[in-house]
């Protein structure tokens, strides 16, 4: 079972985050061959303002842990935490270093050549349809929120990660 989760973070948090940066790593490590996809939302200096995950786990408890368990958001990083069941409508993750997150609240397609992953966002039990998560490539914001539904919040992300 997959899930996505996006812990956004509060305002004035950098400094604090860096500092957990390895804390961070280290709790995922032992997810490392479930991870899908992961990294951080940045802003226009390339500092982060946020981090997702898509994982693949065995059932919500265990998301649950993995989302609420983490040291960002132990710390209050995190403003808020989005945590979803996923379901992929590409069948696959091309990797991709750097691109932009793409989270629309309803049913529009994201239409693009470029997408490097992307699925519907569920509610934990399965039951509510609550929108689309997208992982795209494009030159430039601008070209990034073209691609995009009106309803679309669109944040640049890179490839997270030990490096």
């Amino acid at each position: 079972m997959q899930f996505f989760v996006y812990g956004r973070d509060r305002p004035g948090s950098l400094e604090r985050k860096m500092e957990l940066t390895e804390r961070h790593w280290a709790f995922l490590d032992p997810y490392a061959d479930r991870l899908i996809a992961r990294g951080p939302t940045v802003d226009e200096r390339g500092d982060p303002t946020g981090s997702v995950h898509i994982v693949d786990l065995p059932d919500v408890a265990a998301a649950r842990v993995f989302a609420y368990a983490e040291p960002y958001c132990l710390s209050g990083i995190f403003e808020s935490v989005m945590l979803c069941r996923y379901v992929s409508l590409l069948g696959r993750v091309v990797p991709n270093d750097t691109g932009y997150l793409v989270l629309t609240g309803g049913v529009t397609p994201i239409t693009s050549k470029h997408l490097f992953a992307y699925g519907d966002l569920f509610a934990l039990d399965g039951a509510a349809h609550l929108g689309r998560a997208a992982l795209l490539d494009a030159p430039t914001l601008d070209a990034a929120m073209r691609t995009a539904p009106e309803d679309a919040t669109v944040r640049p992300w890179r490839r997270g990660g030990r490096r």
